[in-house]
């Protein structure tokens, strides 16, 4: 079974048993953050939300995750190098990015071959942008635009 089937299952099994998801968010903009934990956790996510990508890193190490969503420009470790050192230590794990910046997208589409990167959402988003994205990344789809 591939490991995005895989994330699939899991993601089915628990909506059917009406558990949550464990969800890592880095995100360096503390309102940005607000909004995205408020959504999703509203949405019955259990989120750790963490300003950087060196908590990220931290956080990944004392638990197991099943999605993180972290932006891509961040001071320190970017969320490019987050997602890359986040896929050696949960590899099962689904990773999903945001940006503002056209540029940093780029980067992040180039790199995606290459990443466990399962989609990139662009900023400004709505809530139901938002939740949507997590909600097709966990179950290992794409999100309708």
């Amino acid at each position: 079974m591939s490991v995005m089937s895989l994330r699939a299952a899991t993601y089915r099994t628990r909506r059917a048993e009406n558990t949550v998801s464990a969800i890592l968010l880095a995100e360096d903009d503390e309102s940005v953050r607000a909004f995205v934990t408020r959504a999703l956790t509203h949405r019955g996510h259990e989120v750790t939300a963490v300003s950087d990508g060196d908590a990220a890193i931290d956080a990944l190490k004392a638990q197991t995750y099943d999605l993180m969503l972290t932006d891509i420009v961040m001071p320190g470790l970017d969320g490019l190098a987050l997602a890359e050192t986040a896929a050696r230590i949960n590899p099962r794990m689904t990773v999903l990015m945001m940006t503002g910046f056209a540029e940093a997208r780029q980067r992040a589409d180039d790199a995606r071959g290459q990443s466990p990167v399962a989609d990139i959402i662009t900023k400004p988003f709505s809530l139901q942008q938002i939740c949507n994205a997590v909600d097709a990344a966990l179950a290992g789809q794409r999100p309708a635009s």
